[in-house]
């Protein structure tokens, strides 16, 4: 079996196990728990898992055919994660992997109008959905973890908090632009906190109705306004841009057109803060399955070449925290909220839809807790003096809107 020799060579950690079609079981790895038996039903799943692993598992277990028979899904891209360097070694000079790095800029190709085809694939899905598994204020992006406790609610509401306190809004009535406003969370937190007067632009016209929505239910409607628009199109000039799980959708081969429309869009003495899913390591490509099934035209960018494009668009970096196990955590308690609901995700879609949505989780928590997945944090300015010289004035903020919210609560 020519797919166990390829296995054999790429999984030294964990005790594997594989019923191939025939029903003959193949072992790999060095016996380590915990213990993972898979079975393929048939000779075709073998072959198409030897010439195109990357897609053909998630599409496998996806489809029946590939079924776990001992240990679960999150054991099984464990031991993935755990294998990964070895296989990302083995499959770099594959005739596959070399094609997937000439098509690169191909995939990432997200001009005004595929932007928004891209984005209504995966955010314009039913709305139901996204209450199975996010935070009450639909957060669909990593929150923030202080090590104190481990409840997603509030790590979500810390992640809200932490970026406001980077983007000094200091002034009542500030102007602030939120590019990628989801569901508005983000935007309405920003106004209720700070008083700024907040835009929200959105490609995706699910997340814009119930947005829209929320900013009147809430009483915001004259003070945050969202609008089913590309951020490249926004004619106007503010005094702080936030973004949020945006980047993602850009693709490397627009960063350059990104940051000098965000140059064009802030004051002379505003504030940007980026906050993005990123790699750590040089630039490379999205995975195959994600990028088909998930999040088609996204990547996750090397802070290397984030980093360049910002500095070719003339701006400063005046910031850059990196986030590393906080979306592991995230997509962690994602998962175990989508599990609990998933009955009703069934009868939202069906049994492999499902089974793709929990691969999508499960893969994506491995990612950032095995593999090169991680999260920055970037502030930019177009002036060195836009922001204090220390980072004092971050916590402070944190701490002053902490003890302001524990003083209402008590009273």
């Amino acid at each position: 079996m020519l797919l166990a020799r390829f296995l054999d060579g790429i999984i030294g950690e964990g005790d594997f196990r594989l019923i191939d079609a025939g029903g003959k079981t193949h072992r790999f790895g060095n016996g380590a728990p915990p213990r993972v038996t898979v079975r393929l039903q048939n000779r075709a799943t073998e072959r198409r898992m030897l010439m195109n692993p990357r897609i053909a598992v998630g599409e496998a277990y996806m489809d029946g055919n590939l079924t776990i028979e001992e240990g679960n899904l999150y054991d099984l891209i464990d031991l993935i994660g755990r294998n990964i360097e070895t296989f990302e070694n083995h499959w770099a000079s594959d005739i596959t992997g070399t094609l997937s790095r000439v098509f690169r800029r191909i995939q990432q190709y997200n001009p005004i109008g595929k932007a928004q085809q891209n984005v209504a694939h995966h955010y314009d899905l039913s709305d139901d959905l996204y209450d199975l598994f996010l935070d009450q204020d639909r957060q669909y992006s990593c929150a923030y973890f202080d090590g104190t406790h481990d409840d997603l609610e509030r790590a979500q509401d810390d992640k809200k908090r932490h970026i406001a306190a980077k983007l000094l809004l200091d002034q009542p009535g500030m102007k602030v632009l939120d590019i990628g406003s989801g569901w508005g969370g983000m935007a309405l937190y920003l106004a209720k906190a700070t008083g700024a007067d907040v835009t929200g632009v959105t490609l995706s016209k699910e997340q814009h109705k119930v947005s829209q929505q929320r900013a009147a239910d809430t009483g915001l409607a004259d003070q945050v306004r969202f609008k089913l628009q590309d951020y490249r199109d926004e004619p106007e000039t503010y005094d702080r841009i936030v973004s949020v799980g945006m980047f993602e959708h850009v693709g490397a081969v627009h960063f350059g057109e990104y940051f000098k429309k965000a140059k064009q869009l802030l004051s002379d003495d505003g504030v940007f803060l980026l906050h993005s899913i990123g790699r750590m390591e040089p630039p490379g490509n999205t995975n195959p399955w994600l990028r088909k099934y998930i999040f088609p035209g996204g990547y996750t960018p090397a802070l290397s070449e984030t980093l360049a494009a910002i500095e070719k668009a003339g701006l400063w970096v005046t910031d850059i925290e990196i986030l590393r196990l906080h979306y592991a955590d995230t997509l962690h308690h994602w998962y175990d909220r989508f599990m609990d609901q998933r009955d009703k995700a069934v009868a939202l879609y069906d049994e492999r839809f499902c089974r793709m949505w929990e691969f999508y989780l499960i893969g994506c928590e491995i990612a950032f807790r095995r593999m090169n997945q991680m999260v920055f944090q970037i502030q930019i300015a177009k002036r060195q003096d836009a922001v204090p010289l220390t980072r004092d004035y971050i916590s402070d903020w944190d701490r002053a809107m902490v003890d302001q919210a524990e003083t209402k609560a008590a009273e």
